[in-house]
């Protein structure tokens, strides 16, 4: 018996008609259909996907052990999610052992920031994979927000709201055009810092982009400091144009 193949299917920005057409067919025929999601909850790539999953698929839902519990430099946070990703990858390799092909939904792409490149890793040299790319988060809101980003020769810069506040600075301080991702409990740090960095006027602040709940507005015009996970700050570009 052969064994099976993984699938990484990006889900795109949270719309479930950005879906591309292949990941909608690979979706319908994978016998099963496994999704990252918080402990207790259906999770949004689950959401995202739900029409398209058939009765009989398999669902198998992989629970982060921690998501934002404990903070990102505590060693129990790697500890705890490296022990899960190993057990999630030999559970699915065991799929893949048994012929059967599994999906893995990953909102955006799954190449960017996703929970599915831990199991790739993982899994890569062991099984074939296919990756399905799906529309990335931040072409999503920008689009939504109807922002032209990059004109020219502008360099886009991509940064994580995780990171300290004076490496944010100093990243800050050499963009053409950026986008902030990470947000959430970030969301009070970044803005102090984009104060500081000659963007502030010129931000632009996405809440659930292309999803139902979206919100746009001025970064300036945000009255409070509080931001779900699915929010991101943009920063267009200004350059070289006809």
């Amino acid at each position: 018996m052969s064994a099976g193949r993984l699938y990484g299917v990006g889900l795109g920005p949270g719309d479930p008609e950005l879906l591309t057409v292949k990941a909608v067919r690979v979706i319908e025929t994978t016998p099963v259909i496994a999704f990252f999601a918080k402990a207790g909850r259906r999770g949004n790539a689950r959401a995202i996907a739900d029409r398209w999953i058939p009765s009989g698929a398999e669902e198998m839902p992989l629970e982060y052990p921690v998501t934002t519990e404990i903070p990102l430099n505590d060693p129990a946070y790697n500890r705890l999610l490296a022990q899960f990703y190993e057990q999630a990858a030999e559970n699915i390799a065991a799929q893949l052992a048994a012929g059967r092909d599994v999906a893995i939904l990953s909102e955006g792409d799954p190449l960017f920031y996703g929970s599915f490149m831990h199991l790739y890793i993982r899994l890569k040299e062991r099984f074939a994979v296919t990756i399905v790319p799906g529309v990335a988060g931040m072409a999503g809101c920008w689009s939504a927000a109807g922002e032209a980003m990059t004109w020219g020769d502008d360099i886009l810069t991509v940064l994580p709201g995780t990171l300290p506040p004076e490496i944010l600075a100093e990243k800050l301080g050499s963009i053409d055009a950026a986008v902030i991702m990470k947000i959430g409990k970030n969301f009070a740090k970044v803005r102090e810092v984009l104060r500081h960095s000659g963007h502030y006027e010129r931000a632009l602040y996405v809440e659930r982009g292309t999803m139902a709940g979206e919100k746009i507005m001025a970064l300036k015009d945000k009255p409070d400091d509080v931001a779900p996970y699915f929010a991101i700050i943009l920063i267009s570009g200004q350059g070289r144009r006809p």
